[in-house]
């Protein structure tokens, strides 16, 4: 038998990403109680810088992506640790839409210390009807609204 190779193409998440492709941002706090007993922030707390800026996109009537009577839920999140991040400091969060597709929408998401990125990852949320709880189609109006969010280099498709 012959030598097996690889026909895998390197994957966009061992790029290192840079904050400026990414058109929503924002600025948080690393908090205490987000470290572990390694002193360095536990992995569970990336869930939550994630979710602030999926939240506060989301949520922010202006961009008209929250309509009345449905809801978003988030269905996975793939997360990259890059490197350690420490308490006290500040976070740049930035998040680009990489994917609109029939239901839902995908996300990547960058979080930056010191001009560093130290993690990144990959959220996917489906819009459902707050009374059935069932996915639904998004509207022409949100994909419309989801465009000026695209991430660099992504069409959105």
């Amino acid at each position: 038998m012959g030598e097996v190779t690889s026909v895998n193409a390197p994957t966009r998440a061992d790029a290192e990403p840079l904050l400026e492709d990414f058109p929503y941002r924002l600025s948080d706090n690393v908090r205490f109680a987000d470290l572990d007993i390694n002193q360095h922030v536990n992995n569970a707390s990336y869930a939550s810088y994630f979710e602030t800026s999926r939240v506060t996109l989301m949520k922010d009537a202006a961009n008209g992506l929250q309509p009345d009577g449905f809801g978003w839920v988030m269905v996975r999140l793939d997360i990259v640790f890059r490197a350690e991040l420490h308490w006290p400091g500040t976070i740049d969060l930035g998040l680009g839409v990489a994917k609109i597709g029939r239901t839902s929408v995908s996300f990547d998401q960058v979080v930056f210390s010191e001009g560093k990125c130290v993690a990144s990852a990959r959220a996917v949320n489906v819009l459902v009807d707050q009374k059935t709880r069932k996915p639904v189609a998004l509207t022409d109006s949100i994909r419309t609204n989801f465009q000026r969010w695209l991430r660099r280099g992504c069409d959105g498709q």
